[in-house]
């Protein structure tokens, strides 16, 4: 029976489980990327499969591999749920062609997803996921597969322990011992997914404490509405923060590749301060240098960073099928996004939230400041910047609201005058103090999004506001 076409959005394939992400959707997929693969020659290449904590997760994974395996690839599965970055590195270092990530990521609770990755262990540019979509066969009728325990038997499903390499490879990146000594209490929320037991791992064991919340394999998300490091669903965290006295807070959403940040006082320190607080630990604190790779939905600060340091800013659409091939292409020094994602020269094209947490860590050691210190120091060199976003669910038609916003020609937002305007990903609305405002489409979810980025605190809800009319949203009263 003929299925409805799937398509890619900002990070893979992602749907509702038994509605329309099941094992023969999956199937279909799996057909699809093996197909792309073939025709770019790699015929017997390997290819790494991971998977999440999310329901089933592992048996998607597994019929992945069963239709790898009828292709003439070989594949590397991981033995457990494993972080995306790590999964990553596990390409790069095992010299696999690509790899298949079952996972959602900060998707909610009934979502599951479907992430392609290339040899360089990055996102696949829009290119490229075309092609994979276009060799997705109509009906699982047309799908070949191999069952499991024929593929091990026949040496071409590997099942295999990612950690270890990865490990290896951080030590080369982070003084490891130096965290381990330095006396810190940190706790660590993996929000129910992969990235439970990594710093306690990583750095514990000496004079710094280490404590987790939310480290069991939890389906459903208990106490946050989705494992998206971001208010409201970091709340408990930062409550425990204060009440444990710790002295930050790190975050990783369900497949840990975003981080979140939490002060000593409990307070959320947003994504686009954690992106400009990264640069300035590689730009000042290690005094290295490279370009900067942006989405246009992130922090204009990283553009004061790159004159005052003298290094080039390059934006990008939103997502790291744009920020990954940039970051090879010009040899990037960083890349990030809103999100909370931020990948790392290296290391692999793809968000890392463990090493970003490690490297934040670093910075508190190196500089003996606390989060909100470090903050205060980010504003004293290059300006405050204050940011919010509004998410509004949407399902129909969207094309109206793409023309009206297209369309819209505003002189003033939130009362400050609009001196640009871009549609690189979105529409974009530049301000005369530096910020913007952004309306678009999620690429991952059925969502309206409204970001913006001010000087001015107090601007930030009439900002919003100003956009929802622009969209033709009526704004919910303050």
């Amino acid at each position: 029976m003929p299925h409805k076409d799937i398509r890619f959005g900002t990070d893979g394939w992602r749907g509702t489980i038994a509605e329309d992400y099941t094992f023969a959707n999956v199937r279909r997929v799996a057909q699809g990327f093996a197909r792309y693969l073939l025709d770019q020659g790699h015929r017997d290449a390997w290819v790494v499969i991971g998977y999440d904590k999310r329901f089933h997760s592992e048996n998607f994974a597994a019929a992945a591999a069963e239709v790898l395996a009828a292709h003439d690839l070989r594949v590397y599965l991981t033995q457990e749920a494993t972080p995306t970055p790590v999964i990553s590195y596990a390409v790069v270092d095992k010299g696999a062609v690509g790899a298949i990530n079952i996972t959602a990521s900060h998707n909610p609770p009934g979502d599951n997803g479907f992430k392609v990755r290339d040899q360089h262990g990055g996102a696949l540019p829009p290119a490229a996921l075309r092609a994979v979509e276009a060799h997705i066969p109509p009906s699982e009728d047309e799908v070949q597969r191999v069952p499991l325990a024929e593929a091990q038997a026949q040496g071409r499903v590997v099942v295999f322990d990612p950690k270890p390499a990865y490990i290896a490879h951080i030590r080369e990146l982070v003084d490891l011992e130096r965290l381990r000594d330095a006396g810190l209490k940190v706790l660590v929320d993996p929000m129910w997914g992969n990235g439970a037991g990594w710093f306690p791992r990583l750095i514990g064991g000496g004079r710094t404490i280490v404590e987790e919340i939310h480290n069991v394999r939890n389906p459903i998300f208990p106490e946050m509405e989705r494992p998206e490091p971001i208010p409201p669903n970091v709340n408990v965290g930062l409550a425990e923060t204060v009440r444990r006295g710790a002295d930050v807070l790190i975050i990783n959403d369900g497949d840990a590749d975003r981080l979140g940040l939490g002060d000593e006082h409990g307070r959320f320190v947003d994504q686009l301060k954690v992106y400009a607080l990264l640069a300035y630990y590689f730009l000042e604190v290690r005094g290295e240098r490279g370009p900067i790779v942006k989405t246009i939905s992130t922090t204009a600060l990283l553009n004061k960073m790159g004159q005052k340091y003298g290094v080039p800013v390059y934006e990008t659409g939103v997502g790291f099928k744009y920020v990954a091939p940039k970051m090879l292409e010009v040899n990037a020094l960083l890349g990030g996004e809103e999100s909370g994602g931020y990948a790392f020269r290296n290391h692999v094209p793809e968000r890392d939230g463990i090493l970003a947490g490690l490297y934040l860590l670093d910075m508190m050691v190196r500089l003996n400041k606390k989060p909100s210190e470090l903050v205060e120091l980010l504003f004293r060199e290059v300006g405050p910047t204050y940011y919010k976003r509004i998410d509004v669910p949407f399902r129909g038609d969207r094309r109206p609201i793409e023309e009206r916003v297209k369309r819209a020609r505003p002189k003033t937002i939130g009362g400050l005058k609009v001196v640009g305007f871009r549609d690189i990903d979105g529409y974009q609305f530049l301000l005369e103090d530096g910020g913007w405002l952004l309306i678009r489409f999620s690429g991952t979810e059925p969502l309206l999004r409204v970001y913006c980025e001010t000087t001015d605190p107090d601007r930030l809800d009439a900002i919003l506001r100003d956009g929802l009319r622009i969209a033709g949203i009526e704004p919910p009263e303050a």
